[in-house]
């Protein structure tokens, strides 16, 4: 069964011949490779692209090495990345004529110097690339530093709610109930039966993506890594920074690690695209705040393996879907902070109250309420009053899973469920 990924197929279609490279970057397992080979190919191919035209090579799969006179086997072994020479003396081989070549590159990380090869197929005028790549470090931040503008960067989630359904047999409230326990990954999503999932996410966290943190990240210390990816995985969603982190573990674990092992081992995880953080931001102040920070799972599934199942906090969970929905649309997305000052036994008292998130995209700006439930009035002014602490015009939104219509109150502030908001994507902005 294929999962059409129309989102990410469009930015392709749109970027296409632009004279940039076309970088393809997310979490392993979120369906990089099925897009740029099979749905982009297959898009190429109804185009009328003579397949000839269209070079397919993952640098990480012994058939396509072996092409080039390289061996994934001896690569491994050596802890070396691919020839360069080689493969540019076989696309030669296959740049024949001057009709315009699509490379379509798969794990583009491994070629030695790849990014002097691909900016040299920049100054070919029918030549365009596309390549894909797992780890922040090789691509999503050098491509910007190498290629100096000339990389464009589209980064790709696992299945989000609305793709998610495209493939689910059931009700969107049944399909949301089990989106949250087992999460986006396609290969997880096609599974059929609860147990049979659960093994997989299992399989992938330890076979996968913490396999890959440590070979990429040289790490000494497995343990302490694991149990700050435990840590985290209990508390998504949670106010933290390295120097908190650092205590919980000298108290819980009796461990002398310190704050900068602790921040090394967080870019790890938000270079592997197993995390991301989102900062905060006074609203009021217009400035932003370094730390604590919130931590947010690209998975759910996979965060809910990490800790098998135990602990299901749907308010917290929720809360993680709508970030990754409004990250996959394509905004900026921070924790926002509005400081007031309250008169408390004759002195004045300042206190922090919370946004959960605050979107921007170009000149437009969003400021949500993630509340699981409304049950009363009094959960409603305790939603809505950091909004109205707020002096500006932006929309102000609350999404909840209670099954209320669209609708503005006398305030202004949009309140939808969640089904609207993640099934229609343009639900916030109408």
């Amino acid at each position: 069964m294929e999962i059409k990924r129309d989102f990410y197929l469009n930015k392709l279609i749109s970027r296409k011949n632009n004279g940039l490279i076309k970088v393809i970057t997310g979490i392993r397992r979120c369906g990089k490779s099925y897009l740029l080979n099979t749905i982009f190919y297959n898009y190429l191919i109804e185009q009328d692209v003579d397949e000839n035209h269209i070079i397919r090579f993952a640098f990480d799969s012994a058939d396509d090495l072996y092409l080039i006179g390289e061996n994934l086997i001896e690569v491994e072994k050596g802890k070396r990345r691919i020839d360069p020479e080689k493969f540019m003396a076989y696309i030669r081989s296959k740049t024949t004529d001057k009709g315009m070549y699509y490379l379509l590159l798969d794990e583009v990380q491994m070629l030695d110097c790849f990014e002097s090869v691909l900016n040299s197929y920049l100054r070919k005028d029918n030549i365009d690339v596309y390549v894909t790549g797992s780890n922040a470090k090789f691509l999503s931040k050098d491509i910007i530093t190498e290629f100096a503008g000339r990389g464009d960067e589209i980064h790709m989630y696992p299945l989000n709610f609305s793709e998610f359904m495209s493939v689910y047999k059931g009700d969107k409230y049944e399909g949301l109930s089990e989106y949250m326990l087992y999460g986006g990954i396609p290969l997880v999503v096609l599974r059929e039966g609860v147990n049979d999932k659960a093994a997989v996410l299992k399989n992938l966290f330890s076979e996968i993506y913490i396999r890959d943190i440590y070979n990429r990240n040289k790490i000494r210390n497995k343990g302490e890594l694991e149990d700050l990816l435990n840590i985290l995985s209990s508390s998504i969603g949670s106010l933290t920074n390295p120097e908190k982190l650092k205590n919980t573990f000298r108290s819980v674990k009796k461990s002398k690690i310190t704050s900068n092992t602790v921040k090394k081992y967080l870019d790890c995880f938000e270079d592997s695209f197993l995390i991301e953080s989102a900062q905060r931001y006074d609203i009021r102040g217009k400035a932003y705040i370094e730390t604590p920070k919130k931590y947010y799972f690209s998975d759910l599934g996979l965060r809910n393996a990490r800790i098998d199942f135990r602990q299901f906090e749907q308010t917290h969970s929720m809360e993680n879907v709508i970030y990754n929905e409004l990250r996959m649309r394509g905004y900026n997305v921070d924790v926002g902070v509005v400081t007031i000052a309250e008169k408390r036994n004759g002195k004045v008292m300042r206190k922090q109250l919370e946004v959960d998130f605050v979107c921007n995209m170009g000149s437009v700006r969003y400021y949500i309420q993630s509340a699981y439930s409304i049950p009363d009035e009094g959960k409603l002014i305790q939603e809505t009053r950091p909004f109205r602490k707020i002096d500006d015009s932006f929309k102000k939104i609350i999404i909840t899973k209670d099954l209320v219509p669209k609708h503005y109150n006398e305030h202004g502030i949009l309140t939808l469920n969640i089904y609207d908001f993640l099934l229609e994507p343009s639900s916030i902005e109408s």
